[in-house]
């Protein structure tokens, strides 16, 4: 039985976690993650998914301000674990702590490395409009992200799937592939080094990359609905300055010389919109201050007409 000190704070992270208590051949020896955080508008403190799924499996939970602390590494050298396996953790680790575990500090990443190393892998990969993403698991090293690979499975995006449905994708097959990938790693499997030539990254994203620019071609517009939602959730503004979500779209192919933003026609179902290279049908919206609702439900509200053209908030 190998010992593992596990490192993850998202719903990401409960994945791996979970295939490594079910598998039966790792002794978790602690769980560590990012501390509570105040949420909401009440800014009530928050535990992570992480911590939730480990207080409920009794497993040790550790919640550093920052995993650095030299009181910290000591308690990790102490463990000697084989494994620390890091998912979605947060924190970037020091060479101190890389050098602890026997069979090194192994990463579960969301992507098809090297492309999208970074914070936002699932999300960029629909923003882009790739065909496929999928998750490495890699021996970290100092740089972001930069570490050799000892394996990875890839997940084809179809034209429809949104953030969300990749996100536990990814986690499902990610989780699979860590429990089939470090038994190997301790046998003595060697890794690939990454192509520095083929690296892209993956930036923090921002609640302004949601706002939609109705003068990119509709493809890109469809992309970064999908790939925000549900976070942050693509938005525009109405003629009278209201917010307005839109969370399902889908190309029309149909051309217009409208304005990009116009509202170009409406039915009982839904609306097209004008984008800089054709029509963008509208299927699902979310008004300021209401639930998700599909474009019918909108439109016999207050809806839009066509004419309309969605603008900025002043």
């Amino acid at each position: 039985m190998w010992n593992v000190v596990f490192m993850g704070t998202p719903d990401f992270a409960v994945g791996s976690l979970k295939v490594l208590l079910e598998a039966g051949q790792y002794h978790i020896q602690a769980v560590v993650t990012q501390p509570d955080r105040p949420k909401g508008r009440g800014q009530k403190m928050v535990e992570t998914p992480v911590k939730t799924f480990a207080l409920q499996h009794g497993l040790p939970v550790f919640q550093p301000l920052k995993v650095k602390e030299a009181e910290f590494v000591q308690q990790l050298k102490a463990w000697q674990p084989d494994f620390i396996v890091v998912a979605a953790f947060g924190q970037f680790l020091t060479q101190e702590i890389l050098d602890i575990p026997t069979y090194g500090c192994i990463n579960v990443h969301a992507s098809l490395l090297p492309k999208y190393r970074g914070a936002a892998p699932i999300q960029y990969a629909i923003i882009k409009g790739e065909k496929e993403s999928g998750v490495t698991i890699m021996r970290m090293e100092k740089g972001m992200d930069t570490g050799a690979m000892y394996s990875r499975v890839v997940v084809p995006i179809d034209a429809e799937m949104n953030f969300a449905r990749l996100h536990d994708e990814l986690m499902e097959k990610g989780a699979e592939l860590l429990t089939d990938t470090l038994p190997r790693i301790a046998e003595g499997l060697q890794p690939e080094i990454q192509k520095e030539s083929e690296a892209t990254f993956a930036t923090l994203l921002t609640k302004e990359m949601a706002k939609i620019d109705w003068n990119r071609p509709a493809q890109e517009v469809h992309d970064r609905v999908r790939g925000f939602d549900p976070v942050p959730g693509a938005f525009t503004y109405l003629p009278d300055g209201k917010l307005l979500k839109i969370w399902e779209t889908r190309v029309t192919g149909n051309r217009t010389e409208a304005l990009p933003g116009t509202v170009v026609s409406v039915t009982k179902k839904d609306f097209s919109v004008a984008c800089r290279d054709g029509e963008l049908r509208i299927l699902t919206v979310q008004p300021e201050s209401k639930k998700r609702m599909p474009a019918a439900v909108f439109l016999n509200g207050r809806g839009v007409t066509a004419g309309d053209r969605f603008g900025s908030k002043e």
